[in-house]
């Protein structure tokens, strides 16, 4: 369904490729980086803000629902104790009624990368010796 390829020669940038895009990663100054990209909980960050504009935006399009301006912030954060938690605000250019925000925010719950971060997707991990074929 989704893929990416990442390389990584020395430094904390990481030169990411999905599909024909390129772009990259790394830590911010204050964590050694160069802060030449995004932090990788950022990217994480973003890919959920991503599906949830665009999920709403094709859900309202179906209903013809004028959204105008989608904005959506998110914060990632994690307390004393380790409990990680996001926060998602999302709020919309155009006047709606108090029943399309409420539906809207049941669309919110069902995007698919809000399902995936939800129920905690198994990562399977293959460490290999030799440098994998640039195709792969």
């Amino acid at each position: 369904m989704a893929s990416v390829h990442l390389q990584s020669s020395s430094g904390y940038v990481q030169q990411i490729q999905a599909r024909s895009h390129q772009f990259r990663a790394d830590e911010p100054l204050d964590n050694g980086g160069t802060d030449s990209g995004p932090a990788p909980y950022e990217l994480l960050l973003g890919g959920l803000a991503a599906c949830t504009s665009l999920t709403l935006r094709m859900y309202a399009d179906r209903k013809q629902w004028e959204l105008g301006l989608i904005d959506v912030r998110l914060r990632f954060s994690r307390d004393e104790q380790g409990v990680e938690k996001i926060d998602r605000t999302i709020a919309f250019g155009a006047e709606l009624s108090e029943a399309q925000i409420a539906r809207l925010a049941e669309i919110c719950e069902k995007t698919p990368v809000t399902k995936t971060i939800r129920q905690g997707t198994p990562i399977a991990t293959v460490l290999q010796r030799v440098a994998l074929d640039a195709a792969s």
